[in-house]
């Protein structure tokens, strides 16, 4: 897109100068940095430009409110929200206010956001393409890609990953996991994967991306699947950003039958950019109210970021476990039935301890059938059909 027009709207205790670098570029022209969120009355709202930036600290409900009042001032403005605070706080109530997206920024300081203009024009990009009912990713020619979606930490994600990335391998088709819990990912554990090379080496290669560079950062497990590893120490997550998955998705999807992706708990930026590029969301939860009331709240907030309920798996970890809740009671708790239940069982423990997922380590027992079953959900319906992109992976150069 053309250069992207930006009024700046502060609220609290923000130094304009401490942005201004972060968004200098050829792309990106500030329009204003205006002041304070209390006159309703403010002109800025009548000020013309392409995108609506808001920062603050965690958003308040002033900032929330000017939210609002700006969203029906200009329904066709896209707002975007930068915002410190915690990480996954007031998520929900910001895109329920009317913003299109969020940028988390660490400890406020702004100045260190990566590639700030980037990520604005990115976003700026998928607000208009939802507003103008079109997806954010083309979906022609593409592989299904699957994002692995809990809220909260402990629940079973990389065990799902890991299991319907070798499930799905099984049946012939070309299967890449990408593990985007870039400080303390596991997919390479789970799998029994060396971190020879990974997506934070990916991110110092320099230059641009194409299928063929990219093959050659990917693991290869002896199921036949690859996988795009986590950083190996939490430093060097900060390499990784939204950006740059946003151009690593659409490449491998075109390599692959199925793109599997492990998140972080929460909604981070990272998590936000899988959930807007992906085909499908397969979120993961256990029987206790602390698990449940978050996924409770990720159903939500991806209702909210306009997600189709119909692309979004539920699966049900340790669903077995007698601790007073029962899959009944999930479904009245949810508002909808969990499609997998996956049961408790020491061979599961024991498959991640050696590096071998219990789909492959013990393939008839109940646990591996559950995730056969999930696979099942994404594979098509005629057996032997597949999506015919496993033999692209020597393609040269485009």
């Amino acid at each position: 897109m053309s250069s992207l027009s930006v009024l700046t709207v502060l609220a609290g205790d923000v130094d304009p100068s401490a942005l201004e670098g972060a968004l200098a570029g050829d792309d990106i022209h500030v329009v204003a940095f205006v002041h304070g969120l209390e006159d309703e009355s403010d002109p800025l709202l009548e000020t013309a430009a392409d995108v609506l930036l808001l920062v603050c600290g965690e958003p308040s409900d002033a900032a929330l409110s000017f939210v609002r009042r700006a969203g029906a001032h200009q329904p066709d403005r896209p707002i975007v929200v930068l915002a410190g605070g915690a990480e996954n706080g007031h998520v929900a109530s910001v895109f329920e206010a009317g913003a299109d997206d969020l940028i988390r920024v660490p400890d406020g300081e702004w100045w260190r956001v990566p590639e700030l203009a980037e990520q604005l024009t990115f976003v700026v990009e998928k607000a208009m393409a939802r507003r103008s009912g079109s997806p954010a990713v083309s979906e022609a020619g593409l592989g299904r890609m699957v994002c692995v979606l809990g809220p909260k930490g402990g629940i079973g994600k990389t065990l799902t990953a890991s299991n319907l990335t070798v499930a799905l391998a099984a049946t012939g088709a070309s299967v890449t996991v990408v593990d985007v819990d870039l400080q303390f990912g596991d997919i390479g554990l789970a799998l029994g994967l060396r971190p020879d090379r990974t997506v934070y080496d990916l991110a110092r290669s320099g230059g641009s991306i194409d299928v063929e560079k990219l093959d050659a950062f990917l693991a290869v497990h002896s199921s036949g699947a690859r996988a795009l590893l986590a950083p190996k120490r939490p430093d060097e997550a900060g390499v990784v950003g939204a950006e740059l998955l946003s151009t690593v998705y659409p490449l491998l999807r075109s390599m692959s039958d199925y793109v599997i992706v492990d998140t972080p708990p929460g909604f981070t930026p990272e998590v936000i950019a899988s959930i807007d590029s992906s085909s499908d969301v397969c979120l993961v939860g256990m029987l206790d109210s602390l698990s449940l009331k978050n996924t409770k709240l990720g159903l939500e907030t991806l209702e909210l970021m306009g997600y189709d309920d119909a692309r979004v798996q539920l699966v049900l970890n340790r669903a077995d476990s007698r601790v007073g809740i029962t899959p009944a009671d999930v479904a009245e708790i949810l508002g909808r039935a969990p499609d997998v239940l996956v049961p408790s069982a020491r061979e599961v423990t024991r498959s991640v301890n050696e590096g071998t997922p219990i789909a492959l380590a013990q393939p008839r027992s109940e646990a591996a059938k559950a995730f056969r079953s999930l696979a099942q959900h994404y594979t098509p319906h005629e057996p032997g059909q597949s999506n015919g992109r496993h033999r692209r992976l020597r393609i040269g150069r485009r």
